[in-house]
């Protein structure tokens, strides 16, 4: 018998957490509730771990159980795809491209105008899960900012798009930053990344006298800034394609750079790579 997870044990394993009983599950999935008890036990086994709490009240997933549910959702969202795919490459080139959510806004535009003869299927997750979809092969390129930060998997490889920079957004109504040592004394700062480098952001604003908030994306943080005519701190390629008029860019008060990436296999869509000189220009990248 195979150790892998078969496809009606994902399907089980989201069954039980979505409805949150393994006996609604089985009747969902048409299967006894015995059978389905032995397939979450063999599981359990296989996995060294318990997947749900279960008492009279029902089935709670416990971490282990809600991580094999998500990659259930995951493994499973390919394999729903995979005939849609194979339908569409045989009438067109397309290319599977991913990113994080906050660059999505500004890059997938910039590319969707600038490669309008391929279609581009886009995709949003974070940035090692877009890197798995690389090395299985379901995704062709995936744009993140973590690439020197991570071990990546065999069959992939990084190539560096540019390094991009912190800069201070100035939205009409706020005032510059001061003079000195803390030239950001009591000021709310809106801040975001799209690295690993929160929390040393977070750090050095506060050393510079300001009271950091971070935003979820960097639209959102932007959108903070201009709704309250406070400075934000983000990267330049935020801004790159959308200030809007009376709004400027100042240099940050201390040094910190980025860098973006595309990860592919060793042989890359060369439409894709072919651009890139003309992405990192539009994106602001050095």
């Amino acid at each position: 018998m195979s150790s892998l997870p078969s496809v009606e044990d994902l399907r089980l394993v989201q069954a039980v957490t979505r409805t949150g009983a393994v006996g609604t599950a089985a009747r969902e999935l048409r299967i006894s509730q015995p059978s389905a008890s032995q397939r979450l036990a063999r599981l359990e086994r296989l996995c060294g771990t318990k997947l749900f709490e279960r008492d009279t009240r029902g089935a709670r997933p416990t971490p282990a159980g809600a991580e094999l549910s998500r990659r259930a959702d995951h493994i499973l969202g390919h394999l729903e795809e995979v005939y849609d795919a194979t339908r569409a490459a045989a009438v067109t080139q397309r290319l599977v491209i991913g990113t994080f959510a906050s660059l999505a806004p500004i890059l997938f535009p910039v590319l969707d105008a600038d490669l309008s003869d391929l279609e581009i299927q886009q995709q949003v997750d974070h940035g090692h899960f877009l890197v798995e979809r690389v090395a299985e092969g379901t995704m062709d390129a995936a744009f993140i900012a973590i690439a020197d930060q991570m071990t990546l998997p065999r069959g992939t490889v990084a190539r560096r798009v540019g390094r991009d920079e912190l800069v201070l957004f100035v939205p009409p109504g706020a005032r510059p930053p001061g003079r000195g040592r803390r030239p950001l004394k009591d000021r709310q700062i809106a801040f975001s990344t799209y690295d690993r480098g929160a929390e040393e952001i977070h750090s050095r604003l506060a050393a510079q006298g300001a009271v950091p908030r971070r935003g979820v994306t960097l639209s959102t943080t932007v959108a903070m800034a201009r709704r309250s005519s406070h400075l934000a701190l983000v990267p330049r390629s935020a801004l790159a394609t959308e200030l809007r008029p009376g709004e400027h860019l100042t240099p940050a008060p201390f040094h910190y750079r980025l860098t973006l990436s595309v990860v592919t296999t060793p042989t890359p869509p060369k439409p894709l790579i072919a651009h890139l000189p003309s992405l990192r220009a539009t994106l602001n990248l050095s």
